[in-house]
């Protein structure tokens, strides 16, 4: 059985806040503005893996009027719903990812990106692809107020 999923998510920069993207803390002048720690690649993923199970989005699972996700951190969340999948038997294919944003640059940070995901999600690094690209400074990414992501993956499961 195959399953596939898609995520996307968006968050608008803040200042004051770390720059957490595919769990790597990025270098730059402003984060992202989230009740977590708003890392927007991992919540794509997250969203991509529950909707290729049926099971919702994040925001289902992980409520921002919780407390108890206040400042949480998103590897964990991707994590625990890895662990959804798991339970049902599931194992990734594939994930393939891309990260919108004018600044700062991802090309540096993209293979801790790959290392970070494959690990949350029991995969080998050549079974995730995490890309970037600029919205050439159209939109609210090229305005740098924000990033956005978007992740596909592919779930197998044994008859």
């Amino acid at each position: 059985m195959i399953r596939v999923g898609q995520g996307f998510d968006v968050h608008a920069f803040a200042e004051g806040r770390k720059c957490i993207i595919g769990g790597v803390d990025i270098p730059f002048e402003k984060g992202l503005l989230g009740h977590s720690d708003a890392d927007v690649l991992l919540h794509a993923v997250a969203d991509a893996v529950l909707g290729a199970m049926g099971l919702g989005d994040i925001g289902k699972h992980f409520p921002d009027t919780d407390p108890a996700f206040k400042d949480a951190d998103s590897m964990k969340l991707l994590e625990h719903v890895w662990g959804l999948a798991r339970e049902r038997g599931y194992s990734l294919g594939n994930a393939d990812c891309t990260v919108i944003a004018q600044r700062p640059k991802m090309a540096p940070h993209i293979e801790s990106m790959v290392a970070n995901i494959a690990r949350a999600l029991g995969a080998e690094p050549s079974q995730v692809n995490v890309k970037a690209t600029t919205s050439e400074k159209l939109g609210f990414t090229g305005r740098e107020e924000g990033i956005a992501a978007m992740a596909t993956v592919c779930l197998t499961k044994l008859p």
